[in-house]
Protein backbone atom coordinates (compact mmCIF):
# COMPACT_ATOMS: atom_id res chain seq x y z
CA UNK A 1 0.00 0.00 0.00
CA UNK A 2 1.22 3.45 -0.95
CA UNK A 3 2.15 5.90 1.83
CA UNK A 4 -0.40 8.63 0.55
CA UNK A 5 -3.14 6.31 0.90
CA UNK A 6 -2.69 5.43 4.34
CA UNK A 7 -2.21 9.32 5.48
CA UNK A 8 -5.75 10.02 3.59
CA UNK A 9 -7.32 6.92 5.23
CA UNK A 10 -6.03 8.62 8.87
CA UNK A 11 -7.48 11.92 7.71
CA UNK A 12 -10.20 10.49 7.08
CA UNK A 13 -10.50 8.19 10.47
CA UNK A 14 -9.87 11.54 12.19
CA UNK A 15 -12.35 13.69 10.21
CA UNK A 16 -15.30 10.89 11.24
CA UNK A 17 -14.24 10.43 15.12
CA UNK A 18 -14.35 14.64 14.97
CA UNK A 19 -18.09 14.22 13.19
CA UNK A 20 -19.01 11.59 15.93
CA UNK A 21 -17.86 13.69 18.77
CA UNK A 22 -20.15 16.92 17.18
CA UNK A 23 -23.00 14.54 16.62
CA UNK A 24 -22.82 13.12 20.64
CA UNK A 25 -22.55 17.21 21.48
CA UNK A 26 -25.41 17.97 19.48
CA UNK A 27 -27.45 15.27 20.64
CA UNK A 28 -26.71 16.26 24.57
CA UNK A 29 -28.00 19.96 23.79
CA UNK A 30 -31.35 18.53 22.02
CA UNK A 31 -32.21 16.64 24.82
CA UNK A 32 -31.62 19.67 26.94
CA UNK A 33 -34.30 21.31 24.73
CA UNK A 34 -37.74 22.27 25.33
CA UNK A 35 -40.47 22.70 22.92
CA UNK A 36 -44.30 23.84 23.02
CA UNK A 37 -47.04 22.80 21.07
CA UNK A 38 -50.43 24.76 21.46
CA UNK A 39 -53.74 24.05 20.47
CA UNK A 40 -57.05 25.31 20.59
CA UNK A 41 -55.15 29.39 20.10
CA UNK A 42 -53.10 28.80 23.34
CA UNK A 43 -56.12 27.35 25.10
CA UNK A 44 -53.59 23.89 26.00
CA UNK A 45 -50.14 24.06 25.73
CA UNK A 46 -47.86 20.99 25.80
CA UNK A 47 -44.14 20.86 26.64
CA UNK A 48 -42.32 17.96 25.70
CA UNK A 49 -38.07 17.83 26.06
CA UNK A 50 -35.92 16.59 23.69
CA UNK A 51 -36.09 13.41 24.76
CA UNK A 52 -39.57 13.46 23.29
CA UNK A 53 -41.24 12.92 27.24
CA UNK A 54 -43.79 15.34 28.06
CA UNK A 55 -42.58 17.66 30.85
CA UNK A 56 -45.85 20.40 31.27
CA UNK A 57 -49.21 20.07 30.54
CA UNK A 58 -50.90 23.88 30.80
CA UNK A 59 -54.99 24.25 30.21
CA UNK A 60 -56.63 27.25 30.89
CA UNK A 61 -59.35 27.37 32.88
CA UNK A 62 -62.36 28.49 29.87
CA UNK A 63 -61.71 25.96 27.90
CA UNK A 64 -62.80 22.93 30.71
CA UNK A 65 -66.12 22.00 29.89
CA UNK A 66 -67.26 19.67 32.04
CA UNK A 67 -70.00 18.55 29.48
CA UNK A 68 -67.67 18.18 26.59
CA UNK A 69 -64.83 16.24 27.85
CA UNK A 70 -64.19 14.84 24.15
CA UNK A 71 -63.23 18.42 23.05
CA UNK A 72 -60.54 18.67 25.70
CA UNK A 73 -58.94 15.65 24.96
CA UNK A 74 -58.91 16.34 21.66
CA UNK A 75 -57.06 19.98 22.16
CA UNK A 76 -54.57 17.91 24.94
CA UNK A 77 -53.75 15.16 21.56
CA UNK A 78 -53.07 18.27 19.23
CA UNK A 79 -51.18 19.99 21.70
CA UNK A 80 -49.18 16.98 21.99
CA UNK A 81 -48.76 16.35 18.42
CA UNK A 82 -47.75 19.92 17.67
CA UNK A 83 -44.89 20.01 20.04
CA UNK A 84 -44.19 16.19 18.96
CA UNK A 85 -43.68 17.45 15.23
CA UNK A 86 -42.05 20.71 15.87
CA UNK A 87 -39.26 18.64 18.31
CA UNK A 88 -39.05 16.37 14.58
CA UNK A 89 -38.23 19.54 12.79
CA UNK A 90 -35.45 20.89 15.07
CA UNK A 91 -34.40 17.17 15.75
CA UNK A 92 -33.71 16.34 11.51
CA UNK A 93 -32.30 20.32 11.40
CA UNK A 94 -29.66 19.83 14.74
CA UNK A 95 -28.52 16.29 13.38
CA UNK A 96 -28.97 17.03 9.25
CA UNK A 97 -26.22 18.97 9.28
CA UNK A 98 -24.00 15.60 9.85
CA UNK A 99 -25.45 13.73 7.42
CA UNK A 100 -25.88 16.28 4.62
CA UNK A 101 -24.37 14.94 0.84
CA UNK A 102 -23.94 11.72 2.58
CA UNK A 103 -26.25 8.58 1.50
CA UNK A 104 -27.18 7.30 4.99
CA UNK A 105 -30.80 5.57 5.03
CA UNK A 106 -32.20 5.58 8.49
CA UNK A 107 -30.07 8.26 9.95
CA UNK A 108 -32.42 10.92 11.43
Amino acid sequence: MNRGGMGNMQKMMKQMQKMQKDMAKAQEELAEKTIEGTAGGGMVTVTINGNKEVVDVNIKEEVVDPEDIDMLQDLVLAATNDALKKMEELTNDTMGKFTKGMNLPGMF
